[in-house]
């Protein structure tokens, strides 16, 4: 009797399975997914550094040091598709210098004049970046040792020392957003429809939009909560320092927009889905499909050149470059404003389609 049961079990939920081609194919497609995306995202062979270089004052014409470490760091390690650095030339140190701090190039390499009396080259990175910096710092050696110099290589760190855990803790913040979303937007309004609360409001005078604007401001509220408590958590176990007062109101400025933008594209994407087995497995795929290539866990030099593309309209990787930008770098809005603008743009946006999705929906 105990197996003729379980044997009646089985077969009941083998036929609902069965019954259901979407999880099917989603079981099937995921593993090749992670394969693909987190395959190439991570680990990859980092290329396209931005890199500066620069003859130190006062100087006639570049030393020959000079033209051999540009003429080395130009070709390094080019192949016929891309090369590992993208090496400009500066006129001066204090463009370099600038340029590098507004976070367009990862280092500057200053060589010395002709009177120079230390003789040092010097290099100065951008900290903040993972794995970067020490490629910089192994070229530079590689190419002034080709040179045949035995000028000492001096190298400062703009940032400090930054560790994997600080690098990576800032992703994690964006991470508690998305999950605090799907969980809290997504799952909850179809919740409410399998309960029958969303036929209950269209009973009332209540406008389709007001339930679905109502939906992304509470999914966008706990979103902002568990992103804020995350932040604290993780300046607590990274030991990050965070001193300026207006770096923790860009902070909640980039977490809050970001909940926005994140809880209005969950909800409108909610909106499709008739039970929670499929929206589960749908959003597994773009939380793969968006923090894999948002720069969280690995540059985004080191993805190809396929699956780059992605973080131009990823807006995890707006949210974690703002963020890496104002916790670790101590920039302020005047760098940010270009993510905070895709952000904002990518918010109307998926407000606009939640609200014209939810009401075909509803039709």
């Amino acid at each position: 009797m105990i197996l003729r049961a379980a044997i009646a079990i089985f077969r009941r939920d083998f036929k609902k399975f069965l019954s259901n081609p979407f999880a099917i194919l989603m079981t099937l497609f995921m593993p090749i997914m992670y394969l693909v995306i987190f395959g190439n995202a991570m680990g990859g062979t980092i290329s396209h550094i931005p890199v500066g270089i620069v003859q130190d004052t006062p100087y006639i014409e570049y030393t020959p040091l000079f033209d051999s470490v540009e003429h080395t760091l130009r070709y390094w390690n080019s192949s016929k598709s891309s090369r590992i650095i993208e090496l400009t030339v500066f006129p001066d140190e204090q463009t370099a210098k600038n340029v590098l701090n507004n976070g367009k190039i990862d280092g500057v390499i200053i060589i010395p004049s002709e009177i120079s009396k230390t003789g040092e080259v010097r290099l100065y990175e951008d900290s903040s970046e993972y794995v970067i910096p020490g490629m910089i710092e192994s070229a530079l050696s590689a190419a002034v040792a080709m040179a045949g110099s035995k000028n000492p290589v001096h190298i400062e760190k703009i940032y400090g020392d930054i560790d994997y855990i600080q690098f990576f803790g800032v992703g994690v913040i964006v991470m508690a957003i998305f999950m605090t979303t799907m969980m809290g937007g997504g799952i909850a309004l179809i919740r409410d429809r399998e309960m029958g609360i969303i036929e209950g409001y269209l009973v009332t005078p209540v406008k389709r939009s007001s339930i679905i604007l109502g939906m992304i401001g509470s999914g966008t509220v706990r979103a902002f909560l568990a992103g804020s408590i995350i932040f604290f958590v993780a300046l607590l176990l990274t030991g990050i320092d965070i001193r300026s007062p207006s770096s923790y109101l860009l902070v909640f400025l980039v977490i809050a927009v970001s909940s926005l933008g994140i809880t209005s594209l969950m909800v409108s994407f909610a909106s499709r889905f008739s039970n929670q087995q499929e929206y589960a497995a749908s959003s597994a795929f773009i939380n793969l499909l968006l923090f894999m290539t948002s720069g969280a866990f690995y540059p985004i030099q080191g993805m190809p050149d396929w699956l780059r593309w992605l973080t131009v309209v990823n807006p995890e990787a707006y949210a974690v470059h703002s963020l890496r930008s104002i916790i670790l770098r101590g920039q302020g809005l005047d760098i940010i404003g270009v993510d905070l603008l895709a952000l904002g743009i990518f918010t109307a946006f998926t407000i606009t389609l939640g609200i014209s999705t939810y009401r075909r929906t509803l039709e």
